[in-house]
């Protein structure tokens, strides 16, 4: 991230840090160029990443990469939002990956339309002009849902004893 960040502050670009606090103690994420708001838990962080990105773009990482890569792509499937979502395929680095989503089309464990979710591509340049023709596909049953603070609030249950 830090060379990302790095380099996009030097071509005069915005940048913005959502930074949970614990990854402040000892400097674990070095220095931020731009911008950098700390928030308390990585819940919070990918909420705020969701609400003031235009689209997501992962670059080979590992395990956290991937976990907010596929927090992105179900919250798009569930049509809590409708931003494009990629992936910058370098080397082939996430052949592997998309092989297995194609695999989960066939076994049918996840649909061709959300299969659509998620874009790919091997050069930034591509990978940004598919970003910027990608058209969000709802799932009917799905795009129903309403996601607000009042519905996700789980009813109290009575559990009064009665004899």
């Amino acid at each position: 991230m830090g060379c990302v960040s790095t380099a996009v502050a030097q071509h005069e670009r915005q940048v913005l840090g959502i930074i949970p606090s614990a990854f402040t103690i000892n400097n674990l994420v070095g220095e931020t160029c731009g911008k950098e708001i700390k928030v308390a838990t990585m819940q919070e962080r990918l909420v705020m990443m969701m609400e003031l990105s235009d689209a997501f773009i992962a670059l080979p990482g590992g395990f956290g990469t991937l976990e907010e890569l596929f927090q992105m792509i179900s919250w798009a499937q569930l049509s809590i939002h409708n931003k494009p979502i990629g992936v910058l395929n370098i080397n082939g680095f996430f052949n592997g990956l998309l092989s297995f989503v194609d695999h989960a089309v066939k076994q049918e464990f996840i649909t061709p339309r959300a299969r659509k979710i998620l874009i790919s591509a091997t050069t930034a340049d591509e990978l940004v002009d598919k970003l910027q023709a990608f058209r969000f596909e709802p799932d009917p049953a799905l795009s129903k849902l309403k996601w607000s603070p009042s519905s996700s609030q789980k009813e109290k249950l009575d559990l009064t004893l009665r004899l």
